[in-house]
């Protein structure tokens, strides 16, 4: 196989999904009926979780299989263990050889695709309705069954490590995002990348992969959101005749505990050759996902960083023209929250102005209230942003699917947006003056 061939399976791979489900017998239903959408929870004697939310709209079906882990449930020396997962799920179980459910996905006109994070592994697709019980039939097979063997694991790694060695080449400040990632989250667990170090890929065997797989790819570690136009009853018994017999996983290990590292502000360099433009990664650690703070904290993102009327893209791009690009948001990995941006600029002495523009943004939010007019446009993008996470079907399964694994209960969205939209100037001044401290981190990017 040469290397074009390889390139092409690995982009297969990444473009892949089906329906992930598993589960005994219903043991409660919990009713969310709020606007804009209602969703039903069940949970099994296995441990699945289930959401339906019907949408008799359009003859579609979208699924949604998504296990609890990613990349922070690695050991040290064997990272990319939860990436090589994803890609393997592909490979063939005991009824479906290697890569036939992706033909069958496209032979009924579907669409899929999957991916790895550092808390969550994601399978989705949308097909049309009468092909819900065929999806339903190749999850159960690949979850009680997966092939994990000498010959499709070593292929697996050979694609994993030509993906590496893509992504360095076109990109140039990869490893930059690395270092600065180790430098944010001073544990291992939350500071490798989700893609995983080569040396550890190598290394991997397949008992790690079996260990791995046995232990979180189990019903008891997922959930499954399924969106669209279906009939519930018929639904939830077709979820039990396949996967009743898949038994529950044993207990789950509990998710790698952050330190809390000293408040201090931590300032570093690297070197990127090929880079063609100097730079710099600064960041914050923040408030939880599920603290109240957040919500003030995710307005603050939308203040400084949301789209082209933002304050750090006003200044930085349009007014004073001191850097050639601009991105940055706030990462969620786990229970943890980091506010990250990358800028790149001319040369050195652009670096410096950027970072005295950046922290005399941020103080300005520290020190005074920001105005109704700018809270409001603030609050209108993050409305957008949140109503759109659940606009479509599909868009709606990974929206149930993703909260639910973040918060481990059913959201009332209408109830979670409407404390976004409560945030106060105060509530500005003060969530940015308590997380957007001396607790900063710095990494300056050079060329030489």
């Amino acid at each position: 196989m040469n290397k074009d061939q390889r390139l092409n399976r690995k982009l297969l791979f990444l473009f892949v999904f089906i329906v992930f489900q598993m589960s005994i017998a219903h043991v409660e239903a919990q009713e969310m009926i709020e606007p804009p959408f209602s969703a039903t929870q069940y949970k099994f004697k296995n441990g699945l979780h289930v959401i339906l939310s019907e949408e008799p709209s359009l003859p579609l079906v979208s699924v949604v299989v998504a296990y609890n882990v990613g990349s922070i449930n690695e050991e040290p020396g064997k990272t990319g263990l939860a990436h090589l997962l994803e890609y393997l799920m592909f490979q063939g179980s005991e009824n479906v050889r290697r890569m036939q459910h992706i033909s069958i996905i496209n032979r009924v006109g579907g669409e899929f695709n999957s991916t790895t994070t550092g808390d969550k592994t994601i399978f989705y697709q949308r097909v049309p309705s009468n092909q819900l019980v065929q999806v339903l039939w190749l999850e159960s097979d690949r979850m009680k069954s997966l092939q994990i063997n000498e010959t499709n694991v070593e292929q697996t790694k050979q694609i994993i490590l030509e993906e590496i060695s893509l992504r360095k080449t076109d990109n140039p400040y990869l490893e930059s995002f690395w270092r600065f990632d180790r430098l944010l989250y001073s544990d291992f667990s939350f500071g490798h990348p989700v893609i995983g170090n080569s040396d550890d890929v190598k290394n991997l065997t397949v008992r790690d992969v079996k260990n791995f797989y046995s232990t979180y790819y189990v019903p008891n570690n997922a959930v499954i959101a399924i969106v669209g136009n279906f009939d519930r009853e018929k639904t939830l018994d077709d979820i039990r005749k396949y996967f009743e017999s898949i038994p529950q996983g044993k207990d789950i290990p509990p998710t790698p505990m952050p330190t809390v590292p000293e408040k201090k502000s931590t300032v570093d360099s690297i070197v990127c050759p090929s880079a063609p433009s100097p730079g710099f990664h600064l960041g914050f650690r923040l408030a939880p996902p599920s603290s109240e703070a957040f919500y003030a904290l995710a307005v603050v993102e939308y203040i400084l960083l949301g789209g082209k009327s933002s304050r750090l893209y006003k200044r930085l791009i349009r007014r004073e023209r001191l850097a050639l690009d601009l991105r940055g948001e706030i990462e969620k990995k786990g229970d943890l929250a980091r506010f990250k941006t990358f800028i790149l600029n001319n040369n050195q002495f652009m670096v410096q102005r950027s970072k005295r523009a950046i922290f005399s943004e941020i103080h300005k939010l520290k020190t005074s209230f920001i105005s109704e007019e700018e809270l409001r446009k603030a609050k209108n993008m993050l409305r957008k942003d949140y109503i759109n996470q659940y606009a479509s079907s599909l868009q709606r399964a990974l929206f149930l699917a993703e909260t639910f694994l973040s918060r481990g209960v059913l959201l009332n969205p209408s109830e979670e947006l409407k404390k976004y939209l409560a945030v106060t100037p105060n509530d500005i001044v003060g969530v940015t003056a308590r997380y957007f401290d001396i607790d900063s981190v710095i990494l300056d990017v050079k060329t030489k």
